[in-house]
C-alpha cells in the first residue's frame, strides 16, 4: 500500500498511528507487511504461505524469506472441549477407552493438540485432538481463497504467475487429508510396511481402532532429540552412525520407495537409548512418480560430476513448463551454481546455501517443477544442518552420489527399458487404433460446416481492451466538453443577473466535474503503472 495510490486512502494523522509491535506499518517492507496479513488472518492462511515457501517457481526469495517465519503458535484449548470430541467421535467416554488420560498438553498447533495416555489394554500412547470448529473454519477460508484466485488469476498472470488455480487446488487438497486423522494414520501404515524389516529404523504403530476423522491414537515412543549428542553419548550410542543412517533411510525413501517424510525437522526424529531411530508426525509426505526420480537423481549427479549440461538436461525434465529461450544461457547459468559450489570445502559446502541459488534460477526461468522436488530439497536441508551439528564432516553430496548412480542403474536396467517399451507401444497401439476415427470425425464437421477453430490470442485480448478503454474516454471527454460548452451558452442567455450563474448552467458543470474525476484517476493510474 505505501508505494500505491491506495495510500491517500489513509488520512496522513493516522499513517503514523497504524502500528504493529510498536513501529508504523508502513515502514515495514512490502513483503513483511504480506507476511502480517497472512499471520492475522489465521491458521489456514499460515498453513498455504507455509506451503508456498517451498514453491520458488511461483514467489520471489523475498517473500519466501518472510513466509518461512511463520509459526501456527495456537494456545491449547480445554480439556472440557477433548472429552466431548472423544466421545462425539468414539460413542465412549474417556474412562471407557484409556486407564489414563493426562489433561496437560504435550504439543498444541492450529489444527489440534496432543496429549500423553494409557489404554485399558495397558499400551502407552500419545493422543491427538482435533481443535473444535477447526474444519468448518479452513472449510470456510478456502472457499475464500478459491474465489479469490479466480477472480485475480488475470492479475496473477499480468505479474507472471500462471498456475494460482493449481496452486490453490493442491494446498485444498492437502488441507483436506490434514483434516482427516484416518489419512495419518493411513500414511504410517505405509511406512511400517516398508521399513518393517529394518532393525535401524521403527515408525511407532498407529491404533486404527481408536482411531477417527478427529481423533488420532499412536504408539509413545520414548528418546532423545536427533540433535541431543550428550544423550546419546551417555547411552553408548554414536552420533556419527546415527547421522550416517538417518541420511540413508531418509534418501532410501525418495529413491527406492519415492514415499518420504516431508517435514524431519529435528522434533519429528526421535533416537531410543538403544541406537534406533524413530520418525513421527506423518500428517506431511511427499511421493514421486518415477520420471520424477530419475530426473532429481540426475540434477544431483550432475552437481556431483560438476557436469552443468547434465544438471539442466535433468531440470528441464523435471519441469512441467519453462521460459528457457537460450540453453546455452541456462547451462551457462547452472554452471556458475556449479563452480561456487565446487570450490567450497565440507565445512563451506551446504545444501542450506544451495536451495535459494536453485529457488532463483527456477523463478528467473519461470519453471514450473513438482511440489515434491521442493519438499525434497528442503528436507535435505533440514537433514543436512541435523547431520552436521552431529558430525561437522559429513559432506551430502557425496552421500547423495552412490544413491543418483543406483537409480541411473535401475532407470537404464534391462527391466525397466522392457516396461517403457510396452508402454510406447500401448500408446502406439491406442493412437493407431483412434486416429482414423478422429479423422473421420473432423470430416464429418467440415462437410456439415460445424468445425470451429478456437485460437486464444493473449495480446490481441490486451490490444482490443486498450481500444475499448481509449474509446471510453474519448466518449466521456466528449461528453464533458459539450456539458461545459453547453453551459457556458446557458450563463450568456436569458434573463438573469450579470454575477449570478444559472441553475442550469450550475448543474451542466457540476455533472462534467463529476465525470472528470475518473478520468483523472485513470491517467494517474496509468502513470503509475
Amino acid at each position: 500500500m505505501a508505494h500505491t495510490a491506495l495510500i491517500k486512502l489513509i488520512p496522513p494523522g493516522r499513517r503514523g498511528r497504524w502500528k504493529r509491535q510498536d513501529k508504523p506499518v508502513l515502514e515495514y517492507s512490502r513483503w513483511e507487511r504480506i507476511r502480517m496479513v497472512f499471520e492475522e488472518l489465521g491458521a489456514t492462511f499460515i498453513k498455504l504461505a507455509q506451503v508456498l515457501s517451498d514453491r520458488p517457481d511461483i514467489l520471489p526469495a523475498p517473500l519466501i524469506k518472510e513466509f518461512q517465519k511463520l509459526q501456527a503458535d495456537v494456545p491449547p484449548f480445554p480439556f472440557e472441549e477433548v472429552e466431548k470430541i472423544v466421545l462425539s467421535e468414539t460413542g465412549k467416554h474417556i474412562e471407557d477407552i484409556f486407564d489414563r488420560f493426562d489433561e496437560d498438553v504435550i504439543g498444541s498447533a492450529s489444527i489440534g493438540q496432543v496429549h500423553r495416555a494409557r489404554l485399558k489394554t495397558g499400551e502407552d500412547v500419545v493422543v491427538k485432538v482435533q481443535r473444535p470448529g477447526v474444519k468448518e473454519l479452513v472449510e470456510t477460508d478456502l472457499r475464500i481463497l478459491t474465489e479469490f484466485a479466480k477472480r485475480g488469476e488475470s492479475y496473477f498472470e499480468k505479474h507472471g504467475i500462471t498456475n494460482v488455480l493449481d496452486v490453490v487446488s493442491t494446498f485444498k487438497k492437502t488441507m483436506e487429508k490434514e483434516m482427516d486423522y484416518n489419512h495419518e494414520a493411513r500414511n504410517i501404515e505405509q511406512f511400517r510396511l516398508y521399513y518393517k524389516r529394518n532393525k535401524k529404523f521403527y515408525v511407532p504403530r498407529a491404533y486404527k481402532e481408536h482411531t477417527t476423522e478427529k481423533m488420532l491414537v499412536i504408539e509413545y515412543t520414548s528418546g532423545c532429540k536427533i540433535t541431543n549428542v550428550d544423550q546419546m553419548k551417555e547411552w553408548g550410542v554414536d552420533p556419527m552412525k546415527i547421522a550416517e543412517t538417518g541420511m540413508d533411510i531418509y534418501l532410501l525413501q525418495i529413491f527406492e520407495h519415492g514415499f518420504f517424510h516431508a517435514d524431519p525437522h529435528a522434533g519429528n526424529i526421535l533416537i531410543r537409548e538403544d541406537g534406533v531411530i524413530c520418525l513421527i508426525d506423518f500428517g506431511m509426505v511427499g511421493k514421486l512418480m518415477k520420471r520424477d526420480k530419475y530426473a532429481i537423481a540426475g540434477i544431483f549427479i550432475g552437481m556431483a560430476q560438476q557436469n552443468p549440461e547434465k544438471m539442466a538436461a535433468n531440470l528441464q525434465k523435471l519441469s512441467y513448463k519453462h521460459n528457457i529461450t537460450d540453453k546455452r544461457i541456462f547451462v551457462n547459468d547452472v554452471n556458475e551454481i556449479i563452480e561456487d559450489f565446487a570450490s567450497l570445502d565440507v565445512a563451506e559446502s551446504s545444501m542450506a546455501d544451495l536451495l535459494p541459488r536453485l529457488q532463483k534460477l527456477v523463478y528467473d526461468y519461470q519453471m514450473q517443477l513438482p511440489g515434491s522436488m521442493f519438499l525434497i530439497l528442503r528436507a535435505l536441508a533440514l537433514l543436512e544442518g541435523i547431520g552436521k551439528k552431529i558430525s561437522p564432516e559429513m559432506n551430502i553430496y557425496e552421500v547423495l552420489k552412490p544413491y543418483g548412480f543406483k537409480i541411473l542403474k535401475e532407470q537404464y536396467s534391462v527391466e525397466n527399458i522392457s516396461d517403457e517399451i510396452f508402454t510406447r507401444l500401448m500408446q502406439l497401439n491406442t493412437f493407431v487404433s483412434t486416429f482414423p476415427y478422429e479423422v473421420n470425425e473432423i470430416m464429418k464437421n467440415l462437410r456439415e460446416g460445424k468445425l470451429t477453430i478456437q485460437v486464444d490470442d493473449k495480446e490481441t485480448k490486451k490490444l482490443k481492451k486498450k481500444v475499448n478503454s481509449a474509446a471510453n474516454r474519448l466518449t466521456l471527454v466528449f461528453l464533458i466538453s459539450a456539458l461545459l460548452i453547453s453551459s457556458a451558452i446557458v450563463m450568456t442567455t436569458g434573463e438573469h443577473s450579470q454575477n449570478e450563474i444559472p441553475m442550469l448552467s450550475k448543474v451542466g458543470f457540476g455533472i462534467a466535474l463529476v465525470l472528470s474525476i475518473p478520468l483523472i484517476m485513470g491517467v494517474f493510474r496509468k502513470d503509475e503503472d
